[in-house]
């Protein structure tokens, strides 16, 4: 079989052990926020449970912020292929019914990883920020790509500009037309506010199950959050006017 010279060389003996032991950190550190809750994160801790010393965990992670940077990311990296499986499943359904189910790839994998999901959105932890623009930032916006495309994707941008959203202020128009796309292509005003609306409602009914809130509905939380992304859905679609004979 003849050599591909254009084929990327395979990573040497070094980047493999380098890339299996920072796996093994990350996999450490996500058993410790597992089990004392992200705040108790401890450097010290996650390399004194894999028989490192710190000095040896800073060659893989120089600071804690980076080891929480790297946790973000791939929380967010595994909530996004949670969402992506979930519409995968649901290819033959409705685009309303896509979405829905969705919503719920993106609320169970919040409900089996509460720890990791309140790592990405609980209280802030003390001193940390993510870095502007880095892999935190990318792998959310990842997964919203998926919502705004299996939301959006039927509809053209000349829809999408007359979708009906009363009370958007001049400024509020202004501030949504500079915010950075997405997904597939870039949304106008009218289409963004809708994506933002929706991602609040969707995202406060988990954050509430998540934290015990909805506890009060018992068995039946599934049932309702499902009715109410339904609606939402339905509700968006309803705003944004129809192509005409030609629309599929």
């Amino acid at each position: 079989m003849p050599v591909d010279e254009h084929a990327p060389a395979p990573p040497s003996l070094r980047q493999r052990r380098r890339t299996a032991a920072t796996h093994e950190i990350l996999g450490a550190a996500e058993r410790q926020i597992a089990e004392d809750g992200p705040a108790a994160l401890s450097l010290r801790a996650v390399a004194r449970s894999l028989g490192m010393t710190v000095q040896a965990l800073y060659h893989y992670f120089p600071s804690r912020d980076d080891l929480v940077t790297a946790l973000i990311a791939k929380a967010y990296e595994d909530l996004t292929e949670a969402v992506r499986t979930a519409v995968e499943a649901a290819s033959d359904g409705s685009p309303a019914e896509r979405v829905v189910t969705g919503t719920e790839g993106y609320r169970s994998w919040a409900l089996a990883n509460p720890e990791r999901f309140q790592l990405l959105y609980g209280t802030p932890l003390r001193h940390y920020a993510a870095p502007a623009d880095g892999p935190t930032t990318r792998a959310m916006r990842e997964m919203a790509a998926i919502f705004e495309r299996e939301m959006f994707g039927g509809f053209t941008p000349e829809q999408l500009a007359a979708a009906h959203t009363p009370g958007l202020s001049p400024e509020f128009r202004e501030c949504l037309d500079q915010l950075p796309p997405t997904g597939h292509q870039e949304l106008p005003s009218p289409a963004t506010a809708l994506f933002v609306s929706a991602w609040g409602h969707m995202h406060g009914l988990v954050v509430l199950e998540v934290f015990g809130h909805t506890a009060f509905i018992g068995d039946h939380q599934a049932e309702i959050f499902r009715m109410a992304m339904r609606n939402l859905v339905e509700d968006i679609h309803r705003r944004i006017p129809a192509a005409g004979p030609d629309r599929p």
